[in-house]
């Protein structure tokens, strides 16, 4: 489609939302949002006539693109049909998602409890670990993200969670590996697993194990940094867990339906949690929906104790109908295994490729149209670009190279100090290079901030 300006339009929006609406992780006077018109596949475009190639998949959430016909015809029927229904009530939608979705998830994960979202996910499987184990502690990793809802925003290892942690009680930080950054001084991927997994055993040993309900995980972080685990790593973690009865839980929001190549990044590990949360590409965020994969030791103890938890719209027809027709386009158009090929032919030499040629460049990593370019100012110190955190005039050499890349067609995700590449499962390999090339230029930029 071809975007057509409407600036006078444009403005009636922008002077709408900045007179009403609160935006999320914003200083409300100092944001300037894009007024959208209209987006198609990979692309958007505002009022102005501008239409920008979007690598960020929303959140990394439209794992099919924007208005795909088949899903947006799905939740017109289903709104004709039955638009909303009490979660209390067995849906024909909601018992076709379930199906779909259990068919997918790996192992015995074959009970579905339905969220909003992902962060309503994680504070649900957290209840269920507590609740199953009778144990209260929860591990999770720094550099991670689980939502911003009481128990998952302290779950959460990067700073988002500095100003509403209250220390929710029984939460505890360990370091999962990064041979990057490494906080174990290791110099290959077994020494980074090897020492990592040693640390974690410690964590538990002296935090207690039998007081550690839950260990969460994202199978691969996404917002903090795309590290792809070390081989062998979310293996042991799994004895670990086993060992000393403790519930393993993957946060799957970002990661799941496609992202990595597969269903669920975990299917790469040969890993089974107990409990597996997932969002965002479920349906492509285009009705809110997530939820929790339940194992059926965990499903058990339930069956004639009530669960204590629930939501209003725990399984919403809408919602689910949409899930329903996006894991059928998923397996009708091989969106899956087109993720896995753009991120093997595509994304991966040519984001090696760029890495070669732009000292910016520190680190290139990731999996299917899941990856992450680390900026650096020296190669050899590995210096951030910008520093952990940073804001203000600070973080101005990210800021230029975000800018830069718009002006050339592209909207990047930027977080500190990276720029993560997370295009549409359904991106074309023209669309990918069209993103390479125009990365290319925004990282020249970016090449100017460089020792």
């Amino acid at each position: 489609m071809t975007p057509q300006p409407n600036p006078q339009a444009g403005a009636a929006v922008k002077a709408a939302d900045r007179a009403h609406v609160f935006h999320s992780w914003s200083a409300q006077d100092l944001i300037d949002p894009l007024a959208v018109a209209g987006a198609e596949g990979a692309y958007f475009w505002d009022y102005e006539g501008n239409r920008y190639l979007d690598f960020t998949s929303g959140l990394v959430f439209t794992n099919i693109g924007y208005q795909h016909p088949k899903v947006v015809a799905a939740i017109q029927e289903q709104a004709a049909k039955l638009t909303t229904f009490a979660p209390a009530f067995a849906v024909e939608a909601r018992s076709e998602a379930a199906r779909l979705i259990a068919e997918r998830t790996p192992g015995d994960l074959d009970k579905i409890f339905f969220t909003n979202g992902g962060a309503e996910a994680i504070e649900n499987a957290t209840r269920m670990a507590r609740l199953h184990t009778g144990r209260h502690k929860v591990l999770s990793a720094y550099r991670s993200y689980h939502g911003a809802t009481s128990t998952a925003i302290n779950l959460t290892g990067d700073p988002r969670r500095w100003p509403s942690d209250n220390g929710s009680s029984g939460v505890v930080h360990f370091w999962a590996p990064f041979l990057y950054r490494s906080p174990f001084y290791a110099e290959t991927e077994e020494q980074e697993c090897e020492r990592a997994l040693q640390h974690l055993e410690d964590t538990i040993a002296f935090e207690g194990p039998a007081t550690i309900a839950a260990l969460i995980l994202e199978t691969i972080p996404g917002t903090a940094g795309i590290m792809m685990p070390p081989p062998g790593y979310l293996a042991g973690v799994r004895a670990l867990c086993d060992r000393y009865g403790i519930v393993f839980v993957l946060d799957e929001v970002m990661a799941g339906f496609g992202r990595t190549g597969s269903w669920f990044a975990a299917d790469q590990f040969d890993v089974v949690p107990d409990l597996l949360t997932f969002a965002k590409g479920v349906n492509s965020g285009y009705v809110p929906l997530g939820g929790v994969a339940i194992s059926g030791a965990i499903a058990e103890t339930f069956a004639r104790r009530p669960y204590p938890g629930g939501l209003t719209y725990s399984g919403h027809p809408l919602a689910c109908a949409a899930a329903v027709a996006t894991i059928g386009v998923m397996a009708d158009e091989g969106v899956v295994e087109n993720a896995a090929r753009i991120g093997a032919d595509v994304l991966a030499p040519g984001l090696r490729d760029l890495a070669d040629r732009h000292p910016s460049v520190g680190d290139v990593r990731g999996t299917g149209v899941f990856w992450a370019l680390e900026l650096v100012r020296d190669r050899e110190t590995r210096e951030p670009l910008v520093p952990y955190n940073a804001s203000g005039e600070a973080a101005a050499p990210m800021a230029a190279f975000g800018a830069a890349a718009k002006k050339h067609g592209l909207w990047p995700f930027i977080n500190m100090n990276r720029t993560h590449v997370v295009p549409p499962c359904n991106v074309t390999e023209a669309e990918a290079k069209e993103g390479l090339a125009a990365l290319d230029e925004a990282l020249t930029e970016a090449d100017r901030f460089t020792a």
